[in-house]
C-alpha cells in the first residue's frame, strides 16, 4: 500500500500538520479536500463519504476519518485498498494519542516537532513501516509536551462518561504513554473499555426489521514491565451458530468461532497478535501482554435478538389541503438508573415542505427543535437530564406544504434516524468478570471497573 499525502485539517480547515512523501499531487490538495467536504451537495447535502475521487485535480483519491473534531486525510493516485487506507488513518490517530494523551488542535501544534518525527517513522516514501507505539518507542525520542487539564477544551471528554458515583479518572484521556510524570513516579494503570455500535432498522409499525451489534473491548495500558494480564469474560458466551473452533490465517489476528449454545452468542471476533487462547474454549479467559498504548483487545459482532436502548415510532399523514402532521415517539428501554447523553433525531421532509412548527410535551425541559429549510431537514435534539431510563418523549410537528400533493406522502419524508451515546450500559450482555495481573507489584493498579459504552452506528425508523 502507498499513499502520496498525509495532512490533519481543523473543522475550520486550517492545515495542522501535512506531509508530502511522493510530490506527485498537485499543490492545493488541501483546499480541494476541505472545499468538497464542506460543500458536499450528494445525498441531500449529507456529509461527505469517507472516500471519494476529484477528477478535477488530476485523479487524486482521497481517504479521510474524522476523530474528534479533526479530518485526518490520505492521498493517492494509485489503486489502493480503501479499507486499509481507512484502517491507517486510524492507527495513526491512535499512535499519537497515545504520545499526546490528548487530541485536540493545541495539542498538535505544541507537538509539532513529536508529531513529524511519528508520521516519518510511520511512513517511509508512501510506505507504512509500522503502526505500533511500543515498537515507535525505539525509535522517537521527542517527549510531549503534555497539555494541561485547564488548557483542555470546555467540555472534559472524562465528563461524558460519568454515571452516578463511577467516574474514570482523568489520566486515562489525557496521560501519555511516554511522558514522565511530574512527580518522577510512574503510575502503574491499565484500562479497559467495552464500546458498542448498534445498527437497528424498524418498520412503520414499530418492529425490527434489521439488527446488529459491532463491539470492541478495548484496552489502554501504562504497565511497565510487561506483565501479563488474563482477562476473564462471560462464562455463557459462545462464539459462532456451530460447529468447530477455527483459527483463520491471518497474520495479524486471529480469527475464531465456536460451539453454539445459550447466554451471550457472538457470530464471530477477532483479537488482538498479542492475545493467546489457550483456555479460552474452557474457561473464556484471555491472556495477553499488552503493548503500551491502546489497543483492541477484541472485536466482535453480533445479529442475535437483542433489546435496542431506543423504541422509535413515527407516523405522517395529512391534515387538510397544503398540511401533514408528523408524531415521533422515542422510548428508553434500558433501566431507569441509566442516563443517556444528548439524543438527536433527524427526518427527511417532503421536498415541497416550506414550513414547520414544532409542539412538544408538556413540562419538557432540554428539548430543542429545528427545521432547516435548506435540506427540508427536521432535527430533535434532547439534552442528558431529560434522557433517563423508562422515560418516553413524543414531539409533533405540523408541516405546511408550497404546493398541493397527489401521492403517497409517506414515500417523501422519512425515515427517522437517532445518535446516541450511553454510558456504562451495553446492549450484548458482554462483560469482563475480572483482570488478574499475572506478576504481583504494589504499584499495579488496574482500575476496578469496566466502562461500558453504547452508541448508534445507524439507528433508523422508516415511515
Amino acid at each position: 500500500m502507498m499513499i502520496s499525502q498525509f495532512f490533519v485539517l481543523s473543522q475550520r480547515g486550517d492545515n495542522i500538520v501535512f506531509r508530502d512523501y511522493r510530490a506527485e499531487v498537485p499543490k492545493g490538495s488541501t483546499e480541494t479536500f476541505f472545499r468538497k467536504v464542506k460543500f458536499w451537495k450528494e445525498d441531500g447535502n449529507a456529509e461527505a463519504p469517507p472516500i471519494f475521487f476529484s477528477l478535477n485535480v488530476d485523479g487524486v483519491n482521497y481517504f479521510h476519518v474524522k476523530v474528534v473534531g479533526l479530518y485526518f486525510v490520505a492521498t493517492t493516485r494509485v489503486n489502493v485498498s480503501p479499507s486499509l487506507v481507512l484502517e491507517l488513518l486510524q492507527r495513526i490517530a491512535r499512535v499519537i494519542k497515545d504520545y499526546l494523551g490528548v487530541l485536540n488542535e493545541d495539542s498538535f501544534r505544541k507537538n509539532f516537532v513529536l508529531v513529524y518525527e511519528l508520521l516519518d517513522e510511520v511512513i517511509d516514501f508512501g510506505y507504512v513501516q509500522t503502526t505500533s507505539t511500543e515498537v515507535l518507542k525505539s525509535y522517537v525520542f521527542n517527549e510531549p509536551i503534555v497539555i494541561a487539564p485547564a488548557r483542555l477544551q470546555p467540555i472534559d471528554p472524562a465528563a461524558i462518561f460519568t454515571q452516578g458515583a463511577k467516574r474514570m479518572p482523568g489520566t486515562a484521556v489525557t496521560k501519555s504513554v511516554v511522558a514522565n510524570d511530574p512527580s518522577g513516579r510512574r503510575r502503574e494503570e491499565i484500562f479497559v473499555d467495552i464500546i458498542e455500535k448498534i445498527s437497528v432498522t424498524f418498520s412503520s409499525s414499530g418492529y425490527i426489521l434489521t439488527s446488529e451489534i459491532d463491539g470492541t473491548i478495548q484496552m489502554k495500558s501504562y504497565l511497565s514491565g510487561n506483565p501479563e494480564i488474563r482477562i476473564a469474560l462471560n462464562e455463557d458466551l459462545n462464539i459462532g451458530r456451530g460447529g468447530r473452533s477455527v483459527y483463520g490465517i491471518a497474520s495479524f489476528t486471529p480469527y475464531y468461532r465456536s460451539s453454539s449454545g445459550s447466554g451471550v452468542i457472538l457470530d464471530d471476533c477477532n483479537f488482538h497478535e498479542s492475545v493467546r487462547l489457550d483456555s479460552f474454549d474452557s474457561d473464556r479467559t484471555l491472556s495477553l501482554v499488552p503493548p503500551d498504548g491502546e489497543f483492541p483487545v477484541m472485536n466482535y459482532r453480533m445479529t442475535q435478538e437483542f433489546k435496542p436502548p431506543f423504541h422509535v415510532n413515527t407516523l405522517i399523514e395529512e391534515a387538510g389541503r397544503l398540511k401533514a402532521e408528523v408524531i415521533i415517539k422515542i422510548r428508553a428501554e434500558f433501566p431507569s438508573d441509566i442516563i443517556a447523553n444528548t439524543i438527536t433525531v433527524q427526518m427527511p421532509l417532503p421536498n415541497f415542505t416550506s414550513r414547520a412548527s414544532f409542539e412538544l410535551e408538556p413540562g419538557a425541559a432540554g428539548q430543542k427543535t429545528d427545521f432547516k429549510e435548506s435540506n427540508k431537514m427536521l432535527e430533535w435534539s434532547l439534552k442528558k437530564a431529560s434522557i433517563v431510563g423508562g422515560a418516553e418523549h413524543t414531539l409533533r410537528a405540523k408541516l405546511t406544504f408550497s404546493q398541493e400533493f397527489h401521492g403517497n406522502i409517506t414515500k417523501e419524508a422519512g425515515p427517522v434516524s437517532m445518535t446516541f451515546t450511553i454510558p456504562m450500559y451495553n446492549v450484548s450482555k458482554l462483560q469482563v468478570k475480572y483482570l488478574q495481573i499475572a506478576k504481583k507489584s504494589s504499584s499495579y493498579n488496574p482500575y476496578r471497573w469496566v466502562r461500558y459504552v453504547t452508541q448508534a452506528n445507524s439507528y433508523v425508523a422508516r415511515i
